[in-house]
């Protein structure tokens, strides 16, 4: 058992305040990988008011609890991170720290007795200027019982998260009621005499969780069994909406389909779509990857051998363009096809007629062929290895699927529908994709485009703790900084960061500058002046490169103008 005394000062907090992020050019905040938003107390405190008048104080405490819980649930992954080398009880004190520096309260540990191979938990803490007593009061006057909800499950999930098991923290005083502060204790549930009653609390929006989870499995596995449609073309991008309503106008004629885009925009997925969409669907869809055949033998799997037709043939054989009779053949990577199967394909594609290696005899075949390609037909045509008449026949109807970096706002709702897909075929149950990680997606380049997308996924489920979220660490293992990153001063200030490169370059600045001998009101005017220059006069735009208004710049230059001619 390890029990830290009244009133221990606690570790130093440089590691937690690391954590803090500001982007304000990208209109975000980030503690660690998880986006913060400043919100007014204010706000809060009607969000508060609001939820007691419209639905009782009973049901309010419910909601404001569970957003509590499920905020510390979130900071005790935090604790284990950065602090698993620490002894148990130094360890837990990152919550309580991190309470504090999201500005919820001063928190003072009384007694703080931590044991996680026990399982044994006891604390005390005392809370000063609690923001949502001071919000209660504000809007609602004294309380009569206490009044810390948020707080408390704030208190109660992230040492639940931390103990493995449910611990339940109560308020014995509370500043909403008139006291100068607030003071907690918590323990287990089961050594509450009344835990029971405050298990509720807690524990619903689990079990919802899981039930959910299990739905998303259930649904990814029906979706995996049943064919293709468009209903698992994920995407509400113009774009990607332009190139699906021209599949479905196709899907109700027989006019052959060119589909293009780049390597892993989904070109095979878009080819069985509009196969089950027309009224093919209960005949074969048969694929072929024209590049993945050799030269030699594309023809054979395309039209078939009859027996004898060259040495080894010692049975007739159909191919694919008859065992997908009265369905959809798809003919990927058309463009690396060889010129003599050209041939053939394009007299297939008039007449609907094939002839087998080594026979003299066609054979009618009702297919629609739907060519995919990521290479300019085009220009393989001037290049003399595509046949223009073909690419003619092929290119009525073209269809183009965009690139994923054309449709970024379709990744959220693609990666949430392949992490259903992949979290029930590897028996894992993921909880989502964190912030981090979602930004970090929708700012990657794709050059693989859906498919690698795809990977990217899988791999994360696979990496994931059961019962976890995927994390930017899981997809982009080797990932760099992706953003400017800025956060606090050593005083709490906000305090541009930049690179280490950047510090190190602003570090060998001012040393030259404190040792140049200027005053501080003389570097003030150099800088102010030379930020002027610089924007060619233009006040406006010199105070924005200053990081100040207009009116604070021009009151500068001229305090610094009459500093340097004082009156006589």
């Amino acid at each position: 058992m390890e029990t830290h005394p009244t009133h221990l000062k606690y570790p130093g907090d440089a590691d937690l305040r690391g954590l803090l992020r500001f982007q304000p050019d990208e209109g975000s905040i980030w503690l660690g990988d998880r986006r913060m938003v400043l919100l007014h107390t204010v706000a809060l405190g009607s969000l508060r008011q609001d939820l007691i008048s419209s639905m009782g104080p009973e049901h309010a405490r419910r909601i404001l609890t569970r957003m509590g819980y499920a905020c510390g649930m979130r900071d005790a992954e935090f604790a284990k991170r950065l602090r698993g080398d620490r002894p148990a009880a130094e360890m837990f004190l990152v919550g309580p720290q991190l309470h504090m520096l999201e500005g919820a309260a001063k928190v003072t540990p009384l007694a703080n007795e931590v044991d996680l191979e026990a399982g044994r938990f006891y604390g005390e803490y005392r809370w000063d200027h609690s923001w949502e007593a001071h919000a209660h009061r504000e809007r609602l006057g004294l309380a009569e019982e206490p009044a810390c909800w948020t707080l408390l499950g704030y208190a109660s999930g992230y040492t639940s998260a931390f103990m493995g098991r449910l611990v339940l923290f109560k308020e014995t005083v509370c500043a909403a009621c008139g006291a100068d502060h607030c003071h907690i204790v918590g323990r287990p549930i089961e050594e509450w005499p009344d835990g029971e009653a405050h298990r509720a609390y807690f524990e619903s929006d689990s079990l919802l969780e899981k039930i959910e989870a299990l739905s998303q499995q259930v649904e990814a596995l029906r979706s995996s069994l049943e064919p293709a449609s468009d209903g698992q073309l994920v995407g509400s991008s113009p774009s990607f909406r332009r190139a699906l309503e021209l599949l479905r106008k196709a899907a109700g004629t027989q006019v052959t389909v060119l589909l293009t885009g780049e390597t892993g925009v989904g070109k095979e997925r878009f080819a069985r779509a509009l196969h089950q969409l027309s009224d093919r669907r209960e005949a074969p869809f048969v694929a072929v990857n024209c590049a993945a055949l050799p030269g030699e033998l594309i023809e054979a799997e395309l039209f078939g051998v009859e027996k004898g037709a060259y040495t080894g043939a010692h049975a007739s054989r159909a191919g694919r363009f008859e065992r997908a009779d009265g369905g959809t053949l798809f003919l990927d990577e058309i463009g690396e096809m060889p010129l003599a199967a050209q041939a053939k394909l394009l007299r297939a594609l008039q007449e609907g007629e094939i002839e087998r290696i080594g026979s003299e005899a066609p054979r009618k075949v009702r297919v629609r062929v739907v060519a995919a390609t990521n290479v300019d037909l085009e220009a393989a045509v001037a290049q003399g290895r595509f046949r223009r008449d073909l690419l003619y026949r092929l290119n009525v109807y073209p269809i183009r699927i965009p690139a994923l970096r054309e449709r970024t706002g379709d990744i959220a709702d693609l990666a949430r529908s392949m992490l259903g897909r992949f979290a029930a075929l590897h028996g894992k149950r993921i909880t989502g994709i964190s912030e981090r990680a979602m930004q970090a997606l929708h700012t990657h380049p794709w050059p693989g485009n859906v498919r690698e997308l795809e990977n990217l996924i899988e791999r994360g489920v696979i990496l994931t703790a059961q019962g976890g979220a995927i994390e930017l660490e899981h997809v982009f293992p080797e990932a760099p900084d992706l953003h400017r990153e800025a956060g606090l001063g050593p005083r709490g200030e906000l305090a541009d960061l930049g690179s280490r490169e950047q510090r190190e370059l602003l570090d060998r600045v001012l040393e030259r500058v404190l040792g140049s001998g200027l005053s501080l009101d003389q570097l003030e005017q150099r800088l102010l002046e030379s930020a002027v220059a610089a924007s060619g006069g233009n006040l406006s735009a010199a105070a924005r490169r200053l990081g100040i208004t207009r009116p604070q710049l021009a009151y500068r230059l001229k305090r610094a103008a009459d500093g340097a001619n004082p009156p006589a």
